[in-house]
């Protein structure tokens, strides 16, 4: 062999390898460990959290580079507390709670939601055709209604803080008295009563003109201003998950059952039945503009009913630090 063909040998070794190095840098750049992320629920495993379980049950999260927690909320979490702890990225935070927050100072910011109406119930008795016939009756409420809906209830309907008394979780009240009302979930309460065979009638307040979304997702400024990239991705990929539970739920329901135990296959379906049928996740807004969606003016709304109803001051909480659509606008999940 020629020294010239040695030398054109040992060169186009030398080249080899580098290929080789260069795939082997850009295979590990794109194998890189996907980041951690926790997002909070606002109770125990069910079906209104059916879409970020099914994204994590299809591997989404995983896809958009998020190594996922899905942590339980429930009557001893406090979202907000966790977030500003540095304890989540995302939790589900009403937008009122939301608002209060900043009011606080705490750093948090809602970026999407998961429901385009609130699911809060008022259960009545079947005597009762609609919600102005309450006033005068008990109300039972939970502590956190006192800063959202029911001032709003108040003003709306003329109901008084004499009527209210706390809902402690329980329908044996509504069961045995015939003059209390109670607040409830839509896809929850409704299931007990129906079950219990009582006779009664549901009033959904996001039907009746309450303005906030449900389920809202909030998440750390200090993660939106510096992993963007993590909340579109995060959001992108629950809102598919969304999409698809609502479709075919059986792989979301297998972590809820698996996360909380006390889930029944029936009451799940109740849920998923109601969530498709009242069009809470895929109507109103997000029928054209995407799940999840948020728009500025909903916002607007329900900051004026805030501020009307003394929940705070208009000097309190600016109103566009409460919340962004740029993800919303980023990530179109439709129907």
């Amino acid at each position: 062999m020629s020294l010239y063909e040695i030398s054109k040998k040992s060169f186009s070794n030398v080249l080899s390898v580098a290929a080789l190095v260069s795939t082997t840098i850009c295979t590990t750049h794109v194998m890189a460990a996907p980041t951690k992320f926790t997002f909070i629920t606002n109770w125990y495993a069910q079906a209104e959290h059916g879409g970020y379980y099914q994204a994590l049950a299809e591997g989404l999260y995983k896809n958009a580079g998020l190594d996922m927690t899905i942590r339980m909320g429930g009557p001893q979490v406090n979202n907000l507390q966790l977030l500003a702890a540095g304890k989540a990225q995302c939790a589900i935070v009403d937008d009122i709670g939301v608002m209060m927050a900043q009011k606080r100072g705490i750093p948090v910011k809602m970026v999407a939601t998961s429901f385009q109406f609130d699911p809060t119930v008022v259960i009545t008795h079947s005597d009762i055709d609609t919600l102005e016939d309450l006033k005068g009756h008990t109300v039972l409420i939970a502590s956190s209604s006192q800063s959202s809906w029911w001032p709003w209830a108040k003003k709306k309907y003329g109901f008084t803080d004499a009527m209210s008394r706390p809902y402690t979780f329980n329908i044996q009240p509504f069961m045995l008295d015939k003059t209390v009302a109670q607040q409830g979930y839509m896809t929850s309460e409704p299931y007990a009563m129906q079950e219990a065979g009582a006779d009664f009638k549901s009033f959904l307040i996001g039907k009746e003109g309450y303005p906030p979304y449900g389920n809202s997702i909030a998440c750390r400024t200090e993660v939106i201003e510096q992993h963007p990239e993590e909340i579109k991705g995060f959001i992108d990929a629950s809102m598919q998950g969304w999409k698809t539970y609502l479709a075919s739920p059986a792989k979301g329901n297998e972590l809820i059952i698996k996360d909380n135990p006390n889930m029944t296959e029936d009451r799940i379906a109740y849920a998923v039945n109601l969530l498709n049928s009242s069009g809470i996740v895929t109507g109103g807004d997000a029928q054209t503009k995407g799940i999840g969606y948020i728009s500025d003016s909903r916002m607007k709304k329900t900051w004026d009913m805030a501020v009307g109803n003394n929940l705070f001051s208009a000097s309190d909480v600016t109103l566009s630090e409460v919340y962004t659509t740029e993800f919303v606008d980023a990530v179109r999940v439709m129907p």
